[in-house]
């Protein structure tokens, strides 16, 4: 599902973000990302949805060699991953229905599975009642529900959270990986970005530890 051979990255300031890194996420797997501030994690993240390119190595995600990709087939990759990052990119001008709308906008789906499909991810998530709210009159749990919601609405068969309960407290961390957890069990593979240890060591999945852009452990829980 997620492959890294022998993948490095070195910004163009000369900064190595990552070294040598081999990792395999499996399909319908969930695995912790974890390190310390400028580790890595987001970097790695980001090779696998192309916002950036690996220097070295390569990537393969669902069967696709990302160093072969063309600028231009970049969409089509991506409409097959979730990402849910930890301040929402949310539209504030917009309702809750058209921010998880936008993806199958962008995707050109008609009008009537559209809003079938929307509803179905709002209610997978608790937040059904509120499509027509603006995201400002959310709490913050809320609004990162709404951005798990515009992730998973394209049903991709991966999804990527960077940091996703950074800015929650326990109780909604907890509410969060629960819904991560409801999509795993489903089949969807999960890469989760998160320094929270304590929350990871509750979880008892299998954890990849990055340090100085260095794969320093891979296995079970922390």
């Amino acid at each position: 599902m997620i492959r890294f051979n022998n993948v490095s990255k070195r910004y163009e300031n000369g900064h190595d973000a990552l070294k040598h890194i081999n990792i395999t996420l499996d399909k319908g797997e969930m695995a912790f990302l974890t390190g310390h501030s400028g580790a890595g994690k987001s970097t790695l993240l980001k090779l696998i949805t192309l916002v950036e390119r690996s220097t070295r190595g390569e990537v393969i995600v669902n069967g696709i060699n990302l160093t072969k990709v063309s600028n231009r087939k970049i969409p089509f990759v991506r409409r097959h991953i979730g990402m849910i990052f930890q301040d929402h990119r949310l539209l504030y001008d917009r309702t809750v229905f058209d921010n998880v709308a936008l993806p199958l906008i962008i995707a050109g789906h008609p009008h009537r599975e559209i809003g079938r499909r929307v509803r179905a991810a709002l209610d997978k998530v608790g937040l059904l009642k509120k499509e027509k709210l603006q995201p400002v009159m959310l709490s913050g749990g809320e609004q990162q529900r709404v951005g798990i919601a515009r992730a998973v609405v394209n049903k991709p068969p991966i999804l990527l959270a960077d940091e996703p309960t950074g800015n929650l407290d326990p109780e909604l961390s907890a509410e969060i990986m629960g819904l991560f957890q409801q999509f795993n069990q489903v089949g969807v593979s999960l890469l989760v970005a998160s320094h929270d240890l304590g929350l990871i060591a509750r979880m008892k999945y299998r954890t990849i530890t990055l340090k100085d852009g260095m794969l320093v452990a891979d296995g079970g829980s922390l």
